[in-house]
């Protein structure tokens, strides 16, 4: 039960983070202004890393323990839909707010923070579903 504890507030802590963050962190973005904002976004991923490195790395080390130690009476598919979630989430955060971060670091420009803003809202339902199911899980067992 601990595991599941551990996990549904990794998630859980994620899921509120990345709200803040789709609703009003990328959307005042755009108004930091061009003289400021590389430097703005230096910083921005320098200390976001801080912040959601240790929750994401918690989570997965959570997500594949209950892949590999299975809980009993634990529905299998809830483990392995949590899973494939988070590994969207991983991909899309490699693939997609990554590099359009790095386009951000060389100056604020509308397209890639637009693409940012649109991208990440594969992120926020990734996660709301993801804590959606890691509540289930504390339910089920």
């Amino acid at each position: 039960m601990t595991l599941l504890l551990i996990h549904a507030a990794a998630t859980l802590f994620m899921t509120g983070l990345i709200w803040f963050v789709q609703v009003v962190h990328y959307p005042l973005m755009a108004k930091v202004g061009a003289d400021g904002f590389k430097e703005y976004e230096t910083h921005h991923q320098r200390l976001t890393t801080w912040v959601v490195g240790p929750a994401m790395l918690v989570e997965l080390a959570c997500a594949g323990w209950l892949v590999v130690q299975p809980v009993p009476d634990m529905p299998g598919w809830l483990v392995y839909a949590g899973l494939a979630l988070l590994v969207a989430i991983w991909l899309s955060t490699a693939c997609l707010q990554v590099p359009r971060h790095k386009d951000l670091e060389r100056g604020f420009d509308m397209n890639a923070h637009r693409r940012l803003v649109n991208s990440n809202w594969i992120r926020t339902v990734a996660w709301s579903l993801r804590a959606v199911l890691a509540l289930w899980m504390i339910a089920v067992v």
